[in-house]
């Protein structure tokens, strides 16, 4: 793991999967690895060619929703690197869910029928489509697990104002209509998603990555219906197959609990799935490339003078 200098550098910050720098408190640097987390641990091998995959879907998601959201996002200045604007963060995440799937089914499959204080209706099924989207908000936290809040609760915290909460509820909603409509040109659905929101001198504007494996999961919508109404499993493309995988091996990121061996085929497995999910998310054919870590900070260096 290495750390660059920049010039200017103010501050760095290691993250889960990505490691972000702070240029004269105003720009911000940063590198998506090749690391992998699942219930907020980082697991102890990194999937080649990951950070290529999550940055490059989320520069072009960024700029496919701009018309949207303004959003943090400057320049790509290598395939694994993101160069954009220091924002002011909600300590919030916008989760928006178009289904019954994954954290929100486990809540429901355990018989409780309100999840971040919104109702969830009866007599629902995994993977059973809402007759609209909902969204079920949870807490940014800097170390340890992510908690559901609802609504009120990040009022009354003052995470939101009343007025901020209004636009940050209109625009999650509006991007996670436009990804639908993209992965559905690609004969995909996007099932649930979040999205991270700052201020940019006063307005707010769309933060991190968006529609990435890592932050949102498709289920393929040729045979969706079928599936669901035969009660098989759904096929899909996010990283829930690697929580799947854990599970099955006693890991939930509990104490006590060990991360199962990670095979060099299962690595290569998990590589492969993050790159067809590029592929079919962005309809183009992978190119895998290594950037050195001269190279890396030389053309960053580079993108940052221009600002």
């Amino acid at each position: 793991m290495f750390n660059f200098n920049f010039q200017k550098q103010t501050n760095f910050y290691r993250g889960k999967v990505r490691d972000v720098y702070t240029i004269d408190d105003r720009l911000l640097v940063m590198i998506a690895s090749d690391r992998i987390s699942a219930f907020d641990v980082i697991l102890p091998q990194p999937i080649p060619y990951k950070g290529q995959v999550l940055n490059q879907i989320a520069a072009y998601m960024l700029n496919a929703t701009k018309n949207i959201c303004k959003n943090w996002l400057l320049a790509t200045p290598t395939v694994n690197s993101s160069v954009g604007y220091l924002c002011e963060p909600f300590k919030i995440e916008m989760v928006v869910r178009g289904h019954l799937t994954g954290h929100a089914w486990r809540t429901y499959n355990s018989g409780k029928r309100i999840l971040c204080g919104v109702t969830l209706p009866e007599g629902m099924k995994e993977n059973d489509a809402f007759s609209t989207p909902i969204i079920t908000p949870s807490t940014k936290a800097s170390e340890g697990h992510d908690e559901d809040i609802s609504k009120e609760e990040i009022i009354a915290q003052g995470l939101a104002t009343a007025e901020d909460w209004q636009q940050l509820e209109a625009l999650a909603l509006a991007l996670f209509q436009c990804g639908q409509r993209l992965a559905l040109k690609q004969g995909l659905i996007l099932v649930d998603t979040k999205y991270e929101f700052g201020k940019l001198n006063g307005e707010i504007v769309l933060m991190d990555e968006i529609h990435t494996p890592d932050s949102s999961r498709y289920f393929y919508a040729e045979g969706f219906e079928e599936r669901q109404q035969s009660g098989q499993k759904q096929k899909q493309l996010s990283k829930e197959f690697v929580r799947e995988w854990l599970i099955e091996n006693n890991f939930m990121g509990k104490e006590g609990q060990q991360i199962p061996e990670m095979t060099a085929e299962w690595i290569n497995t998990i590589s492969n799935r993050y790159i067809e999910l590029y592929e079919k998310v962005i309809g183009e054919k992978f190119k895998p490339q290594i950037v050195t870590d001269n190279e890396q900070i030389d053309l960053i260096s580079k993108e940052l003078t221009k600002y």
